[in-house]
Parts: C-alpha cells; sequence; structure tokens
C-alpha cells in the first residue's frame, strides 16, 4: 500500500570522494602490492602520498590493474580485469558497468587513480545529499523500517524530472513489488529520527542517479516497501 510523504531537501553537494573508503590500511596494502620496500615504516603522514606516487611509477592501464586487481580480485576474473584496466582510461565504470552492485567500489577506484594521474582517468562525480521526510499518512514511517532503500529510492524518484534516469530505467521497480537494485543506488545511507518525529536520511549515491535533485527544495510524493 502507498504511503504519501512530504520531502525537504536540506544540503546537497558534489563530491570527488568517498568518505572513509581509503583506509592508511589499505594504501599499505596496495604499496605491498606494488613491492614498496617495507612499507610499514612510512610515517602516517607520508603513506597516502607514497601510494600515489607509487602508482604513478606504472602506465596508467598498469595502474588501473594493479588497483583493480586488489579490489576486485575476489569478485572478477583476472581477463575482466584485464578489460576493464584498458576500458577504465575512458568510461565511467561507476555509472556504465552492468553490475551495479560494483558501482561504488568503481567509483573508489577511479578516486585513487584519478588522483594519481590527474587528467588521465575520467574525474568520478558523487553526491551527498540529506532529507527529512514526513509522514502525510498515519505510522507511514514504518515502511522504512524492513528495507527501507526501496520506498527511499521510490520516493525520491517522485521529486525527479520524469526524464531522470531513475524514473526512466527503473519504471517497473519504482510501481512493483521487488526493487533489490536500490541498495546499489544508495551507496551509503544513514537512517534516523529526529526530535520532530521526521525521517532524516543521509545517503552518499551516483552523480549519475540524483544530479536533478539539485535544483529541488521539496515536494510531496507516494512510496511503497518491498513485498
Amino acid at each position: 500500500m502507498k504511503k504519501s510523504f512530504t520531502v525537504t531537501r536540506v544540503s546537497f553537494k558534489t563530491i570527488s570522494e568517498l568518505p572513509g573508503y581509503w583506509t592508511e590500511a589499505k594504501y599499505l596494502d596496495l604499496l605491498e602490492l606494488m613491492d614498496y620496500d617495507n612499507p610499514a615504516s612510512l610515517d602516517k603522514a607520508e603513506i597516502k602520498d607514497m601510494c600515489l606516487m607509487s602508482l604513478t611509477d606504472n602506465e596508467p592501464e598498469d595502474a588501473a590493474k594493479i588497483v583493480l586487481t586488489y579490489v576486485f580480485g575476489d569478485k572478477l576474473n583476472k581477463g575482466q580485469i584485464d578489460n576493464l584496466s584498458n576500458e577504465i582510461l575512458e568510461e565511467k565504470l561507476w555509472e556504465e558497468y552492468a553490475d551495479l552492485s560494483l558501482h561504488e567500489e568503481f567509483f573508489a577506484v577511479h578516486q585513487l587513480l584519478y588522483g594519481a594521474f590527474e587528467g588521465t582517468f575520467p574525474h568520478a562525480e558523487a553526491v551527498s545529499f540529506q532529507v527529512k521526510i514526513q509522514e502525510m499518512t498515519k505510522n507511514g514511517l514504518s515502511i522504512f523500517e524492513d528495507y527501507p532503500e526501496a520506498p527511499l529510492v521510490r520516493l525520491m524518484a517522485g521529486g525527479l524530472p520524469d526524464n531522470s534516469v531513475i524514473n526512466r530505467l527503473f519504471d517497473d521497480k519504482l510501481e512493483g513489488e521487488q526493487f533489490q537494485e536500490a541498495k546499489d543506488i544508495l551507496w551509503q545511507l544513514k537512517m534516523a529520527k529526529n526530535e520532530n518525529n521526521e525521517l532524516v536520511a543521509d545517503v552518499i549515491s551516483s552523480h549519475y542517479w540524483f544530479k536533478d535533485l539539485k535544483y529541488v527544495d521539496g515536494f510531496e510524493a507516494e512510496t511503497h516497501a518491498d513485498e
């Protein structure tokens, strides 16, 4: 059953880095993969810069292969990684790769490679936004309890233009009973109620999906949970 809500956009910004993804430990792992001598001896302030510098000691395609292998070694085979190490030089894999569940990690790969080879790889863009959700239907907020990504993407689509990517590609899922792709559209999601019993959602996702939200201050829309 559909529920009605009022949505207010609190904040919206374009970001080029995923908060917290590339950690000191991951930079050290990459340095070891690149046979850097005793990376653990590096001063903490130097670890990231040394990792980027070590990547640039390789050709861009070879550097891409190193990072792709580190991130996707347990998900993609060698042939796929070899192909992607060429494609990533031109294509926005965080938007274009067929498997949506890998988009967030592709963004992280692009983020690192762009930082090392500025101008060589496509510039990755994501969005970070916060919205307040007020129920217009009694107990409406309960639909966000079990699998909040599906009703939230449906709700946000109601505030986007009809020709937005989400509305064009997922029109059947927006109206249907199952929307498993929603969890991969919303890369990071935090939801909590505030003192006014409004649901506040903090989202990080691809610029590809939600770029039009920056033009929307607020709207009313319906949504429903997955069956």
